[in-house]
């Protein structure tokens, strides 16, 4: 038997009744009605409540020491002492409670004789005189000491009760004397909590020695003896209040993982389970537009760079990345602090972002919403030394300069500067490493200096003008402009191998109404080298340059050469980015090499990091003049990309001509192969061996490569079409090879048998279609095995060919079918058999798909398909391994910026449909790894591709929750309607 249900009025032998403790009146809501006070007016109170405090928990110990002898003696069973008992406690009750005395003697009287409503009653007359005096005379309620009968105290009150600090006076002195009687200055208020904490402490400790030892995680229960009386226990609402504040309470963590982290905890192993259906794990390529970073160089070597719409933190020792994902679009411009502890990213776009991160975890700790209202996103931006502002520039036709507080996590900025049009495009800025209030920007045609008035809320700048006249030389266009060094000068490169030297006059501050405005003016004109300037920064005491021709020079501060490297033979240099940690003072095994002075002292420089225009990046180690490879990436689209039918391999293909393989397990770039110029990969393909690779290239030609080293497959290559190579297929036997090329045309090649060798060789071509071919596909005859061969048309007609009947320059047509009316076709699968019936499923741009009959061609179902802004470009069916794979199967599409699965069988569900943002200026290409696990998709002009991890098991508990919501809000219920009867309007209400 519970409690509940053993005890909800208990009985004393004398008839009196006991209340529930649910009974009692709640008097939280009488708390609410107590009028607020001040501070200064709580501090003598508080102090009365302090004494009060400490004779009620004197007073409770002495009952609690009676209530033990009372047991003792009800145990004989002698009923006389129990109620002696009581007299004597309600005797002392009387003494200590000054106002509530009459009320106690009468219910003293009434216990002996009296009935239990009587004793209801005088409870309920004690608990409304109680209500009256609280909200008559709330400013002198201390300690009140309402009984609370049938409810049992707790752990700490009954600790509490025995380790009373203060005598009976004391409390009595505190009720009669009100709050007049209890000032006392905070000191004294300090010291009576010490000592009472101290002596709670020892009383604990008492306590928990004369305690018998129990078993964790158990609650010690004392059970009431039969026939015996509960023990009313006088509590007070403020007790209990006081008594919860007192006890212990878990302190909150006040350290963010922000402030407490480290350098190291980035790539710490993540062992947390996947909870999203597609996951990011690998980014292919970088954006060698923007620059790469160093921002680790002690026992790992980290780097920083953008790919696409992520930022791409990349451990080279460990080969692992950490992505920094959270932009709507492709990433324009970043910058990184001084200390390489801050990273600030920012897009262009619609919903433009600009968000701050922390490098040692990742975690993004300011977005910036609305930095570009009108939807342009930005173009440059820079951060000053100490971190503690960011300023940027627009991308829009009138450019806004803006200057940020960022560590304030301000939504607006403290300052903005709207730009003419005649300074040109603005690219380019910087702050000046010794002031945080200047700064220098830069387009091609115009430099600009900045000073910020902070007090002012002011940003003037001077755009001087600077023509050939102005040096009577030819200056160039600007590429990159810094701060010198010492002096307070600028200084702008050009692509003409100049260097452009600016004065700069601050005026003194004056609080004048019209003070005098800074400036700067042009001042020298240095012909540096012949060689165009494409990047300029400062390290240490030297000023570096790095120019078209790959070389990278440093010179001191008056502009004299020191050391350059010219022997790596690189291309445009990008980027340079330097170390944190300073070199490494010369010793005896150091490898430093000579400078070009006179005295031929040791050129001590730190280790840097080189990102030039083709898409490479290097590492140079100034100890040993050593350059390293860390990154080769293709420079220019990638549309071409291909899945190995039973190994871990992924081939890319770029339009530079470039084809790399990569193991997309280990992360690990296996080998490639550079075409010649003007041949760009379009299109790629494996056979279902897996020995060959198909090759459609930009300009018409195809090329069939061995798998494992690219080498030609062929003598020469098939060119027999004028435009580019957009899709390639082979047959189930690879038997034959189809390919569809841009002018709408399909051609076929075959396998043929030449002085026992396997020759391919050219059938023939046919020009099926007056639009974009969407898909080329091969099947496979039920009754032969022969191998089928269609093609889907942007012009609606799904065409079948006869490979059998074809000969050479002769491609037979089967027959030809027209797939929709209004909306047309945008790519073709072949369903998995999951029905008796073998079907064609072709989605269109009107967000639907259409099975159709294999072998009839005729429309059998049209339904929804997944709606996520656009149609679907691409499907594929999920590959499975296993039989019980084979019950349930996923489509993986793609459209014009998303990649998602949706679950099979297709029933027009959305709910069993999701889709993630895989590349926002488009998705060009998309392969599926052998097993199922992994998802490709290439960016295009983004230079990128991703690797997605499937994971199929969030993807049902995600599909079951939203199924589970979506029935149980549309199940009918009779309260929708007076209808007896299920209605069409109950349901979708």
């Amino acid at each position: 038997m519970s409690d509940a249900e053993r005890n909800p009025l208990e009985e004393a032998e004398d008839g009196e009744t006991e209340m529930k403790e649910e009974e009692y009146p709640d008097y939280s809501e009488e708390e609410e009605n107590v009028p607020q006070e001040s501070e200064a007016d709580l501090v003598p109170w508080r102090d009365s409540q302090e004494e009060k405090e400490a004779g009620d928990e004197e007073e409770e110990g002495q009952l609690e020491e009676e209530e033990e002898e009372g047991q003792l003696e009800e145990e004989e069973g002698g009923r006389q002492l129990e109620e002696e008992e009581e007299e004597g406690q309600l005797e002392e009750e009387e003494e200590g409670e000054g106002q509530l005395e009459e009320e106690e003697g009468q219910l003293e009287e009434e216990e002996g004789g009296e009935t239990e409503e009587k004793a209801g009653a005088a409870l309920d007359e004690v608990v409304a005189r109680f209500q009256e005096e609280l909200t008559e005379e709330p400013q002198e309620i201390t300690m009140s000491m309402i009984s609370l009968q049938g409810r049992p105290p707790t752990d700490s009150q009954s600790i509490m009760s025995e380790n009373s600090p203060t005598t009976r006076k004391e409390s009595e002195h505190s009720l009669q004397g009100g709050s007049s009687s209890t000032l006392s200055s905070s000191y004294d208020y300090d010291l009576e909590m010490t000592s009472s904490e101290e002596k709670l402490v020892t009383s604990l400790q008492k306590k928990t020695a004369q305690m018998p030892a129990e078993e964790p995680g158990q609650e010690r229960v004392s059970e009431p003896v039969k026939g015996e009386r509960r023990r009313d226990k006088r509590v007070s609402y403020f007790d209990m209040r006081k008594e919860k504040e007192a006890e212990p309470k878990a302190r909150p963590r006040t350290d963010s993982l922000v402030s407490i982290s480290s350098k190291d905890i980035l790539f710490q192993k993540d062992d947390q389970a996947k909870v999203y259906p597609l996951t990011m794990t690998w980014k292919f390529g970088w954006n060698s537009s923007l620059p790469v970073y160093y921002i680790r160089d002690e026992k790992q070597r980290v780097l920083l760079y953008a790919s696409a719409h992520t930022a791409v933190i990349y451990n080279v020792f460990k080969n692992d990345q950490h992505h920094l994902m959270g932009h709507p679009n492709v990433i324009s411009c970043m910058c990184v602090s001084e200390d390489r502890r801050w990273i600030a990213t920012a897009d262009k776009g619609p919903n433009c972002l600009l968000i701050i991160w922390d490098s040692f975890t990742g975690i993004p700790v300011h977005t910036i919403f609305d930095s570009c209202p009108e939807g342009d996103g930005i173009r440059a931006i820079a951060i000053t030394r100490d971190a503690k502002y960011l300023a940027t520039i627009s991308d829009a036709e009138i450019q806004k300069v803006c200057i940020w507080r960022w560590t304030l996590a301000a939504e607006t900025p403290a300052c903005t500067l709207d730009l003419p049009k005649e300074y040109g495009f603005q690219n380019y800025l910087i702050f000046n490493p010794t002031n945080n209030k200047e700064l220098v920007s830069n387009s091609k045609i115009q430099a600009i200096y900045y000073l910020w008035y902070e007090e002012r809320e002011m940003l003037i700048h001077s755009a001087p003008l600077l023509t050939e006249k102005t040096f009577n030389k030819h200056v160039g266009k600007f590429s990159q402009s810094i701060f010198h060094l010492n002096l307070t000068q600028v200084l702008s490169a050009t692509l003409e191998g100049k260097l452009v030297v600016w004065d700069v006059y601050r005026p003194p501050l004056s609080a004048s109404a019209s003070p005098a405005l800074p400036y700067m003016k042009p001042c020298k004109l240095v012909h540096l080298q012949k060689e165009g300037i494409t990047v300029l920064t400062t390290v240490d005491s030297y000023i570096v340059t790095g120019d078209v021709k790959g070389n990278i020079k440093f010179y001191d501060c008056t502009l004299s050469i020191i050391y350059w490297f010219s022997n790596f033979k690189l291309s445009s240099i990008r980027t340079l980015s330097f170390s944190k940690t300073p070199a490494t003072p010369p010793t005896e095994k150091s490898n430093y090499p000579s400078d070009c002075t006179l005295k031929g002292d040791l050129f001590v420089v730190r280790n840097f990091i080189i990102g030039t225009s083709d898409a490479i990046v290097y590492h140079l180690k100034a100890d040993e003049t050593k350059l390293e490879k860390l990154l080769i990436e293709p420079k220019e689209a990638i549309c071409a990309i291909a899945c190995h039918p039973y190994q871990p391999l992924i081939t890319i293909g770029s339009f530079c001509g470039m084809i790399k393989v990569w193991d997309y397990r280990k992360k690990r770039y296996l080998f490639s192969r550079v075409f010649e110029k003007g041949l760009g990969i379009q299109s790629l393909t494996y056979n279902p061996e897996g020995d060959l690779l198909g090759a459609g290239f930009t300009e018409g030609t195809v090329y069939i490569l061995d798998a494992m080293s690219l080498e030609n497959g062929i003598p020469e290559p098939f060119k027999y079409s004028r435009t580019s190579v957009t899709h390639i297929s082979f047959s189930h036997n690879s038997q034959y090879m189809a390919t569809a090329d841009a002018n709408f045309t399909v051609a076929v090649y075959i396998v043929k048998v030449r002085n026992s060798q396997r020759v391919w060789e050219y059938l023939a071509r046919l020009r099926s279609h007056r639009q974009s071919i969407r898909s080329l596909l091969f099947g496979v005859h039920l009754d032969s095995n022969e191998p089928r061969l269609l093609s889907l048309g942007r012009d609606r007609l799904l065409i079948e060919y006869n490979l059998l009947q074809s000969y050479k320059n002769h491609l037979e047509v089967l027959d030809i079918h027209q797939t929709d009316q209004g909306n047309y076709p945008t790519c073709m699968i072949w369903y998995p058999p999951l029905t008796k019936e073998l079907f064609l499923l072709i989605s269109n741009s009107g967000y639907k798909v259409k099975l159709f009959n294999s072998t009839t061609k005729m429309c059998r179902k049209t339904l929804l398909g997944p709606v996520y802004g656009s149609p679907m470009e691409q499907i594929q069916v999920l590959p499975v391994k296993t039989a019980i794979e084979l019950q349930r199967r996923y489509l993986v599409f793609i459209n014009r910026d998303k990649v998602g699965l949706q679950i099979l069988p297709i029933d027009g569900n959305p709910h069993k449909t999701c889709a993630i943002v895989c590349h926002p200026n488009g998705t060009a290409g998309m392969a599926l790894s052998h097993n199922g696990h992994y998802i490709f998709t290439a960016g295009g002009q983004d230079l990128s591709v991703v690797q997605w991890e499937v994971n199929l098991r969030s993807w049902k508990t995600i599909f079951t929750t939203r199924s589970s919501v979506v029935k149980a809000s549309t199940q009918w219920r009779p309260g929708r309607c007076r209808n007896t009867s299920a209605c069409r309007r109950c349901l979708l209400s």
